[in-house]
């Protein structure tokens, strides 16, 4: 019998995108997406799509233990934070497996200001970080990083760089603030100043199993998808990245993960930036889900890592030997109306004429 896996937002980037990796890794699987918006939905690659309540709604899970009875669905695998955050609540009144962090792990993650301060009495090296309550709270962070000719502004939850900035003053940072607070209705309480990150952008990839890492994989990005239009000129989601193999970034983000308890399980996402000394700080964990890049680290390297987490889900014997997939020079390209291309440097050049000269 194939094996059976529920997708949540069918039809979105990241939804599409984990369906591309399940098909790369075993093209015997029966995926089954579902979305609340009937015209995203139109969009998934599923095999069957199901139109399902909104997240908040009441009916919501009650839909999704319909469709798994119905399509005898052995694995959920959710894509998104709400997802995540959502499943971990159901995950004992689900009639199929799923394969998160406990719930404890998953809420520390979801919260970046908690993250950051957990991760710090760790010994994890993190940005030093503020909470802001008031704009009395920005001044005394400003004063208390030194003074620097900059600092990051970020709101303590959410994916994509939402709300984070650059600033240069405690007036510029009110600013933003008041701004978010009175045209996003984004509280002044959900907001961190924190050190600038002036070095490289790491992302590193990891599944686990009750406390053993199983499968890690290291990326770069180089570029940003959309940064132009941000605000801060940076995004979480790479428009380039390259494979690298550094065995700093590898170092944190294990010690960031195993800070999170004895027995942790599942798929961590670990963003870092280095600081002004080159040394790699976790900025963020996402905790039971993989990034946008999740392509890049099936197609890349000698596992897929979509595919082993599927393995472990179901509690398949996994044959990994060295953790560490190093791969190198290896690039991922992404553009809107494109899918990803992932490219070996020694590909890039392949049937391209040059006409500068």
């Amino acid at each position: 019998m194939p094996i059976r896996i529920l997708v949540p937002g069918a039809g979105s980037g990241p939804g599409n995108s984990l369906m591309r990796s399940l098909r790369s890794g075993d093209s015997s699987f029966v995926i089954v997406g579902c979305h609340d918006d009937r015209f995203v939905l139109r969009k998934s690659t599923a095999d069957r799509n199901y139109l399902v309540p909104p997240r908040g709604h009441a009916r919501h899970s009650t839909a999704l233990r319909r469709i798994i009875r119905r399509e005898k669905v052995d694995l959920l695998i959710p894509n998104t934070d709400d997802d995540v955050a959502l499943v971990s609540r159901l995950r004992a009144t689900l009639p199929c497996r799923v394969f998160l962090p406990s719930r404890g792990a998953v809420a520390l993650c979801q919260d970046k200001y908690r993250l950051t301060a957990h991760l710090g009495a760790h010994g994890v090296p993190v940005p030093r970080t503020f909470a802001v309550r008031s704009h009395l709270a920005v001044a005394r962070a400003f004063r208390d990083l030194g003074r620097p000719p900059r600092v990051w502004c970020r709101i303590r939850s959410g994916s994509g760089s939402r709300g984070a900035a650059p600033m240069t003053s405690p007036r510029q940072a009110t600013n933003w603030i008041a701004y978010w607070r009175e045209i996003r209705g984004v509280p002044a309480r959900a907001f961190t100043i924190a050190e600038y990150l002036p070095g490289r952008d790491f992302a590193c990839q990891s599944l686990w199993k009750d406390g053993t890492l199983v499968l890690v994989k290291t990326v770069e990005r180089l570029s940003y998808f959309g940064g132009g239009s941000q605000p801060s000129g940076a995004s979480s989601i790479a428009g380039l990245a390259k494979t690298v193999v550094d065995s700093r970034v590898v170092d944190a983000s294990v010690a960031a993960v195993r800070a999170l308890g004895p027995r942790v399980t599942g798929a961590f996402s670990v963003d870092l930036k280095e600081n002004a000394r080159g040394v790699p700080c976790v900025t963020e964990i996402n905790a039971g889900r993989f990034i946008t890049m999740m392509n890049f680290f099936d197609l890349a390297g000698k596992h897929n890592m979509t595919l082993t987490y599927v393995r472990l889900a179901l509690g398949e014997p996994v044959a990994v030997g060295e953790s560490y997939d190093r791969v190198e020079d290896h690039y991922f390209v992404r553009d809107v109306d494109a899918l990803p291309g992932i490219f070996h440097a020694d590909e890039l050049f392949e049937g391209v004429h040059d006409a500068r000269g």
